[in-house]
């Protein structure tokens, strides 16, 4: 990512007083609000200012933009993800239990994804963004170790590196699989996760 980019995506300032805290809280719950009610490209930074009880001035204190407003809302989502993501495979125990671990991460994300219609807005949006797209890769590369670092001594040695190009790629292609998914009707977004589970199943085989 570009200097640029990274800052266009970062907040003007880190809270370090409870009082900012809190106005950021307001800021970034009222953006989601909004995404869940009328979608990204509606919510403007002036109405999040209004809602979350300032003046637009307040908004731009913090965040230049509204995609650094949806960069934090993106790293919030992220960890509450990494910690679902690690108590799952965390009951890793051995080779048995390693596709079922990828079973629970397939549908825990999924079904997360598809109970808040703002969320999905806000995973299209990460998508079209090139500075928050960026960030997406970089969340699943983390994930992706943590997988890795859990099942990999459980692998050949020999076929470690290999192993974590395979989950890196799975990982990635999950996300475009779930909004795929969430396009569909109930049954056929259902079909897609399941031919989207064998086609997991199929891949950790080669390992296992």
């Amino acid at each position: 990512m570009t200097e640029a980019r990274r800052l266009a995506t970062e907040p003007r300032r880190k809270p370090k007083q409870e009082r900012s805290r809190e106005r950021i809280d307001a800021i970034l719950s009222t953006t989601m609000r909004l995404i869940g009610e009328k979608g990204i490209d509606a919510v403007t930074m002036k109405e999040v200012g209004a809602l979350a009880g300032g003046p637009i001035a307040t908004v731009y204190h913090y965040f230049p933009n509204k995609s650094a407003i949806l960069a934090m809302l993106y790293e919030r989502f992220s960890e509450v993800s990494r910690t679902r993501f690690g108590a799952i495979i965390a009951e890793i125990r051995g080779l048995d239990d390693v596709t079922a671990a990828a079973d629970r991460l397939l549908d825990d994300y999924y079904e997360r994804v598809a109970e808040d219609p703002a969320i999905q807005d806000l995973q299209n949006a990460i998508q079209a963004d090139k500075a928050l797209q960026n960030l997406d890769i970089a969340e699943t590369r983390q994930q992706a170790s943590m997988f890795c670092e859990h099942v990999g001594p459980l692998i050949d040695p020999e076929r470690r590196e290999q192993f974590a190009r395979v989950v890196f790629l799975i990982f990635q292609l999950a996300g475009g699989v779930v909004r795929l998914a969430l396009t569909q009707d109930e049954e056929e977004g259902r079909r897609t996760i399941d031919d989207y589970r064998s086609i997991i199943h199929a891949q950790l085989r080669l390992f296992l």
